[in-house]
C-alpha cells in the first residue's frame, strides 16, 4: 500500500544519517524509539537542520519545541513554541500539518520534498520520524535540508 509522504528509496543528503540515528535509538522490538532518547546534540553536523515536534492529540495539534539555526533563518523567524497552525505554511513548512499527521497516523517515517516550479535550486527536503511517549506518539524528530 502507497502512504502519502512514503520515504523514496534514496533519502536526500543528510536525511539519511537522521533517520539512521533515529534507526539505532529504538529498543527491542519496539517499533520507534522513544522521545526522551533522542538527543539533537547527537547529530553536530546536522543540529542546525533538525526540529523536534510536539504531538498533541483532540484536537490534533503541533506544537515546535526545537528548531535548529538554518531552519529558523530559512523560514524567516523563530517559530520556536508556536503551533504549526499559528504560523503561515511558507518554506520551509509547505504541508506540514498534512505530514506530520501521516507520520502519527502510519506511525512510521515520512518524507516530503518541494522543488519550485521551473526551478533549479531552492528546494528542500523534510524527514519526520514518531517518537513514543506515554503510550502514544508524544514528538516527532525533524530534519530539513536544502536541495540544489
Amino acid at each position: 500500500m502507497t502512504r502519502p509522504f512514503d520515504l523514496p528509496a534514496k533519502l536526500p543528503s543528510g536525511l539519511g544519517r537522521v533517520r539512521d540515528y533515529w534507526e539505532g535509538l529504538k529498543r527491542s522490538e519496539n517499533n520507534m524509539p522513544f522521545w526522551d532518547d533522542a538527543s539533537l546534540s547527537a547529530l553536530p553536523g546536522l543540529a542546525d537542520r533538525l526540529l523536534l515536534i510536539d504531538a498533541f492529540e483532540e484536537p490534533e495539534r503541533f506544537r515546535f519545541n526545537s528548531v535548529g539555526d538554518k531552519i529558523r533563518e530559512q523560514y524567516g523567524r523563530n517559530v520556536t513554541g508556536k503551533f504549526v497552525d499559528e504560523i503561515e505554511a511558507r518554506t520551509p513548512f509547505e504541508f506540514f500539518t498534512a505530514q506530520a499527521s501521516a507520520t502519527v497516523e502510519a506511525k512510521a517515517p515520512t518524507c516530503f520534498k518541494h522543488a519550485p516550479a521551473g526551478a533549479r535550486h531552492g528546494g528542500y527536503a523534510r524527514l519526520l520520524l514518531p517518537m513514543w511517549g506515554r503510550g502514544r506518539i508524544e514528538m516527532m524528530l525533524g530534519a530539513i535540508t536544502s536541495e540544489t
